[in-house]
Parts: C-alpha cells; sequence; structure tokens
C-alpha cells in the first residue's frame, strides 16, 4: 500500500489588524450609502457571515448611534447541490428580526467565490418577505464566478487559482482573525 501526502502551503492574506480595518471601512461605507438606517436589517449568513454581521452591527453603533438588528440565515437547504454531498446537511437556526418587506438588508458572508451561497441565501430571504434591497457585504472577493453576482461592499479582492481555497478564520469561532490563501503542493 502507497500513502499518499498531501501537503499544504498557506499564505496569509489578511492578519487580524486588516480583518479589523476591512469591517470597520465597509461599515463606514455602508452608513456612507444609507442616511436613513431606520429600515435596515443586517443578516449574516451561518456561520462567519453571522460573526461578521455582528461586527457590523456594532461598529455601525459606534459611528452612528443606531443599533441595528442583526439576523441569521442558514442556507443548507436551499443549496443547488445539496443532494449531491456525501452527508446530510447540518440545518442551523435561522433568526429574522423584522418583516422584510420593503426593507434594506445587508447581506453578510464571509467569501464570495462562485456566488451559489449568495443565491441560496436570496432564495431563503424571499420566504421572509420582500426586500426593498439587498445589498452583499463579503470580507473576501476570490473571483471565479458561477453566477452573476457581485458584493457592494468588499474587504479584500484577491485573485485566485481554482485549486485553491480562501480560508477564514474569526475569534469568535476560531480564537483568531486571520484571512490565509491555501494550496495542495
Amino acid at each position: 500500500m502507497v500513502a499518499s501526502s498531501v501537503r499544504e502551503q498557506s499564505t496569509m492574506i489578511m492578519n487580524n489588524q486588516q480583518v479589523h480595518e476591512a469591517i470597520r471601512k465597509m461599515s463606514n461605507e455602508i452608513i456612507s450609502n444609507f442616511p436613513n438606517l431606520d429600515n435596515m436589517v443586517i443578516i449574516g449568513i451561518h456561520t462567519r457571515g453571522v460573526h461578521i454581521a455582528k461586527r457590523i452591527q456594532k461598529n455601525i453603533m459606534e459611528f452612528s448611534g443606531k443599533e441595528l438588528p442583526v439576523g441569521t440565515l442558514d442556507i443548507n437547504l436551499y443549496r443547488d447541490d445539496w443532494t449531491k454531498l456525501h452527508t446530510y446537511p447540518t440545518v442551523r437556526s435561522t433568526h429574522i428580526p423584522k418583516n422584510l418587506d420593503n426593507a434594506d438588508v445587508i447581506l453578510v458572508d464571509d467569501v464570495l467565490y462562485t456566488g451559489r451561497t449568495v443565491r441560496a441565501a436570496l432564495d431563503a430571504l424571499i420566504d421572509f418577505g420582500r426586500p426593498r434591497k439587498v445589498h452583499l457585504v463579503v470580507l473576501v472577493d476570490r473571483g471565479h464566478r458561477e453566477l452573476p453576482i457581485c458584493a457592494q461592499y468588499v474587504g479584500i479582492t484577491i485573485p485566485t487559482e481554482p485549486n485553491q481555497h480562501v480560508n477564514v478564520f474569526l475569534k469568535e469561532s476560531d480564537g483568531v482573525d486571520q484571512v490565509l490563501l491555501t494550496q495542495n503542493i
């Protein structure tokens, strides 16, 4: 029997300070584009999108004095590939804190890649109402879209190869804030 050895090489794309600054910058941009925050709700896609959404909420509160509602969205049953997965999807909680009819929704995820997660999130959101606007916030845009989806607020855009992976680590779930670009060597 021949043992195969898969080695990975990782490069740090963002450190703790850069993650912090990117989220603050995106929070400021949201405030600039929405002078009236009264009709806004922030919704984070599980799991790391939820953590980023809560940080954005905290920043907006600090910058504007306005505390926006934050919700969580599980998109697993809306994925177009869940029947092809080797295991059943883990279903997490979805909490939408207000009626989405005519609301301005800030949808938050950690990485934008093919666009399929965002498509699933949009399908899920529509089950809760008809938002006036949905703006997408992502910490990392790595390209390679399969669907015509773009983010209005991006922490960093990095060119990647399809065989590379972008790994976002956040203090709330991983004990550290950093973004790594990983590939098998």
